[in-house]
């Protein structure tokens, strides 16, 4: 095995663990936020506004670690879909948290909508890129 051979793979694995920690970690802010502040802090008393923020955290890690088994399963072309299809997880789970947030506790601020219509828009370029034909590819 060369050089490049054996760091491909030191990568894989690299990439394979870090996705299945921040994703694992992503999904249980999402799930249970104030635990999970409790655990990390020794604080678990969240307002309304610290859920949310928690639960975009939590997104964001779901989307890193998407982000990190597409990047090591599949070539440069896989890359650039995993990160794509990332950031098109983190746009929508962004959208649903905040909504969600919104209609349990009427939290929303003057950038409330202007953050949901930017994630929508990005999301929706996100959709076009991943289902749009690569010319060349079959």
């Amino acid at each position: 095995m060369n050089a490049e051979e054996d760091r491909h793979l030191t990568n894989r694995g690299l990439l394979s663990v870090t996705g299945v920690v921040e994703s694992v970690t992503g999904v249980l802010l999402l799930a249970i936020p104030a635990i999970m502040v409790q655990l990390l802090l020794g604080d678990a008393s969240l307002n309304p506004g610290g859920v949310v923020a928690c639960r975009i955290a939590g997104a964001a890690l779901v989307a890193l670690g998407i982000a990190c088994w597409r990047g090591e399963a599949g070539g440069a072309r896989g890359a650039d879909r995993g990160l794509v299809g990332a950031i098109l997880f983190y746009n929508i789970a962004v959208i649903c948290v905040l909504i969600a947030g919104w209609i349990a506790s009427g939290i929303a601020g003057i950038g409330f909508w202007p953050v949901i219509l930017t994630h929508a828009v990005l999301g929706s370029w996100c959709l076009v890129a991943l289902v749009r034909p690569v010319p060349g590819v079959t």
